[in-house]
């Protein structure tokens, strides 16, 4: 897994590490650490040489954007901390200051009618799209735009995590595997109870509040997406493309 000088100590330090991480922070680590490990192995060829200049060499030669490479120069600084507690002498690296390079598209009132008015009217034409997103859409779309929820963690809601009395969402499946509680209003509550019922959902617990009509999963966050880009499209609406794995607007 790593070749550098430092392969016992990497590989210590991961197995120790991803016992306390999740899936994908896990993965973004052993990223980082597998390239630092290349840096080192190309450069070094005996122990006690991770000097100031070293660490600011291989500082610059980082590259994405401010955020990521925060998170790089603190995930191998934790590496740095332990290899200092063996005895070795090693430099750590400053963590930069990050400026935020994210900007957000705000949708006009007008614009979010047009794709609320599409989602609600939405023909289904794609026969290899699944004909229950016609129906869970709709749904989906006021879930996100009302309660500020995230694609991916509204399609895993399960009905053990819906509480339509008390108009509560109880999410498991988040980002960083943080478990949370979210108030929907009396308006939300009650169109959900409605497509509940539309879709024979009550009293059925062990099931996806968005289920796939093609398997026993769940409505893939994939198929939302695409047809949440499919609207706003149709719609003429102009929003700002994302590069590739950045974070759309």
């Amino acid at each position: 897994m790593f070749d550098s000088i430092y392969s016992e100590q990497l590989s210590q330090y991961y197995g120790l590490r991803r016992e306390t991480l999740s899936e994908s922070a896990e993965k973004h680590e052993l990223c980082y650490l597998r390239r630092f490990d290349s840096y080192v192995s190309e450069r070094l060829d005996s122990p006690g040489h991770i000097t100031e200049d070293f660490i600011n060499q291989w500082v610059g030669s980082l590259s994405g954007k401010s955020s990521s490479v925060e998170n790089e120069i603190i995930v191998i600084r934790q590496f740095l901390e332990s290899l200092k507690h063996t005895g070795e002498s090693v430099a750590m690296p400053s963590i930069p200051r990050v400026h935020d390079d994210y900007v957000p598209y705000i949708f006009s009132d007008i614009e979010l009618n047009c794709i609320f008015e599409s989602a609600d009217n939405i023909v289904q034409k794609d026969p290899k799209a699944d004909p229950y997103l016609v129906i869970e859409f709709p749904v989906i779309l006021r879930l996100l735009y009302s309660c500020g929820l995230r694609i991916g963690e509204t399609v895993k809601i399960s009905m053990n995590d819906v509480d339509l009395d008390g108009g509560i969402l109880r999410l498991i499946n988040t980002k960083g595997n943080k478990q949370r509680l979210v108030p929907m209003s009396a308006p939300m509550t009650d169109i959900l109870y409605k497509y509940c019922m539309a879709m024979n959902l009550i009293g059925r617990n062990n099931i996806w509040l968005f289920p796939s009509s093609k398997n026993e999963g769940h409505i893939s966050d994939r198929s939302v997406k695409r047809r949440f880009e499919y609207i706003v499209r149709n719609n003429g609406i102009q929003v700002c493309k994302r590069k590739k794995h950045e974070r759309g607007p």
